[in-house]
């Protein structure tokens, strides 16, 4: 077992006069799940190192919080010591104030709201404390019921069973979405764009900026960018139009639109919409919706227990047997063979 690493040390020497409008240090506390991902959870906590080193200011302290006492085990399998737990936190707190609440998971959280948790979870909304939910934790505030009407996104590989599972949600394809009191974010890199937003919010654009220049990141990416574009595609000189109609595609996959509804939307002719996916995608845009719909089915499959024949039909497909006819076509083995795959832990949701 590799030794626990010790993030929670949040240490700058010799402090400058603070600048104005900045009055004391920011407290944030950052809980991580077991399963959660490293590269997130050190995504997230970097630019508030950074922000303190350029700044020479003590502006931003951390402490890294469990569920329970000791360290916990990362994707990775390395682990990391936690310096509280979610008993020991005290929301009314004046003498070490949460300012904000950063919760990093893996893909194991379904199981994972106990009662004690989603206490905890509630216990923090109804205190106003800001909540940044990071990668999968999107799913456990979904699960206690904290995202009802809320505009928010999770991971890519997961929006599809996210859509399925909750209805009340209003999910985005995008990095990070801020609605309220709750953020959440789609984790890996984009944790480094949220944090970067935060510094910009409590320090200003241009401590923000100091951030990014230091990480070597060209600029502060917005949390309304998509977090992949369409699959297959060079992203040179691809004009717009083809864009549009992709988007069209996957925003339309359990009903799917006829070739020439798709070209009306996107403002081109059916024929101009034929020679776009020719030159910049390399075969007829009738093959690529049929992929955009078996891959959003392959995702339901690895991240749900929804039966077959309802990812069949959430996916456009009447027959269950033309389903498992183009799943195969595509990605080689049966719909059923994928399932089996899925790991135990998955269950009427993510896991």
């Amino acid at each position: 077992m590799n030794a626990p690493t010790n993030l929670n040390t949040a240490t700058i020497v010799a402090l400058p006069e603070r600048p104005d409008g900045i009055s004391r240090t920011f407290e944030l506390v950052v809980l991580i799940l077991p399963g959660f991902s490293h590269l997130a959870l050190h995504a997230f906590l970097e630019p508030f190192r950074i922000a303190n080193t350029v700044s020479r200011l003590a502006m931003f302290r951390w402490r890294i919080a469990g569920l329970e006492k000791g360290s916990v085990e990362g994707a990775s399998g390395l682990s990391v010591a936690t310096g509280l737990t979610i008993d020991q936190l005290n929301f009314l707190s004046a003498e070490r104030k949460v300012d904000h609440l950063a919760i990093i998971a893996g893909e194991p959280v379904g199981q994972q709201l106990t009662p004690k948790f989603n206490t905890f979870l509630r216990a923090a909304v109804r205190h106003s404390v800001p909540i940044s939910a990071v990668g999968t934790a999107a799913w456990l505030l979904a699960q206690a019921g904290l995202l009802a009407n809320t505009r928010c996104t999770i991971h890519w590989s997961r929006l599809a069973a996210f859509s399925e599972v909750f209805d009340q949600p209003q999910i985005r394809d995008s990095l990070f979405v801020k609605d309220g009191q709750i953020s959440t974010c789609a984790g890996e890199l984009a944790a480094f764009d949220l944090a970067v937003d935060l510094i910009a919010g409590y320090a200003g654009g241009y401590t923000a900026h100091e951030v990014c220049r230091h990480a070597t990141v060209e600029g502060q990416r917005s949390g309304a960018n998509r977090q992949t574009g369409p699959s297959g595609l060079a992203f040179a000189g691809v004009s717009d139009k083809l864009l549009h109609a992709m988007r069209i595609m996957e925003a339309n996959v359990e009903v799917p639109l006829s070739m020439r509804r798709v070209a009306e939307e996107a403002g081109v002719s059916r024929r101009q919409l034929e020679r776009l996916f020719s030159t910049h995608v390399g075969h007829p845009p009738v093959r690529y919706y049929l992929r955009v719909r078996i891959d959003h089915a392959k995702r339901l499959i690895e991240g749900t227990r929804m039966p077959i024949i309802d990812i069949a039909m959430a996916c456009g497909f009447i027959s269950p047997s033309h389903f498992a006819k183009c799943f195969k076509s595509v990605h080689g083995i049966t719909p059923q063979q994928c399932r089996i795959s899925v790991p135990a832990w998955v269950g009427p949701g993510l896991g």
